[in-house]
């Protein structure tokens, strides 16, 4: 939780307390504001649980804090309440783990933050900080991180194409679903209502975790 620090610009009271792991990988990264402490926190910090976190460097343990504050600002932002509503008769509390692939593809596809060159740069970058700091890799994230990487799931965000196959990666890890073709459906269905809700959200949570960063 993140006691002492406002939720900027958001429109909702509600706090989701339970939630499936969020899959936004590159807004997380991007997020980390080129710092490679921070970075391998915030790209770890679902896949460390409770006092866990304090067996790592000071850094990546602000780097994990910073990755739940995020996390607690998309759940209860205006914008995201109001996208889950799109996908929550099919997938229910699985919804919000939907709009993290959501924005992830928004942002990979906003020429204002990445063009096609420097989103592969980027992705190249984090890929190589991972990689040189593989000793603090949980070992869930560790297994997964050369799929991740072969893959290049950060900038196969960008094509649509990329983010339905990250929709269908999403349900085939989650417990209790089984197709992804009502989300591919939806997202194709609101595109541009969904691009809207991103580009509200984007304009908030930007801010919001640079401030939150320069203060720890």
């Amino acid at each position: 939780m993140c006691a002492g620090f406002r939720l900027l610009n958001n429109g909702s009271g509600t706090i989701i307390k339970h939630c499936p792991q969020h899959m936004n990988f590159l807004a997380h990264a991007y997020l980390s504001f080129n710092d490679p402490g921070i970075l391998v926190g915030n790209m770890i910090s679902d896949f460390v649980k409770g006092r866990k976190k304090l067996d790592y460097p000071s850094r990546i343990q602000q780097g994990i804090y910073l990755h739940r504050c995020i996390d607690e600002f998309t759940d209860t932002h205006k914008a995201t309440v109001e996208g889950k509503q799109l996908f929550r008769p099919a997938y229910r509390l699985y919804a919000g783990a939907i709009m993290d692939v959501v924005y992830d593809h928004f942002l990979a596809a906003d020429e204002a933050e990445f063009s096609d060159e420097l989103l592969k740069k980027f992705s190249q970058k984090v890929y190589g900080t991972l990689d040189a700091n593989q000793q603090w890799l949980p070992a869930k994230f560790a297994a997964m991180f050369p799929y991740m990487k072969s893959h290049n799931w950060l900038y196969g965000y960008r094509q649509r194409e990329g983010a339905h196959r990250s929709l269908g990666g999403l349900v085939h890890r989650a417990t209790y679903l089984s197709d992804s073709s009502a989300a591919v459906a939806v997202l194709e269905q609101h595109y541009d209502e969904l691009k809207s809700f991103y580009r509200e959200f984007w304009a908030d949570v930007k801010p919001f975790a640079k401030e939150l960063l320069e203060s720890l």
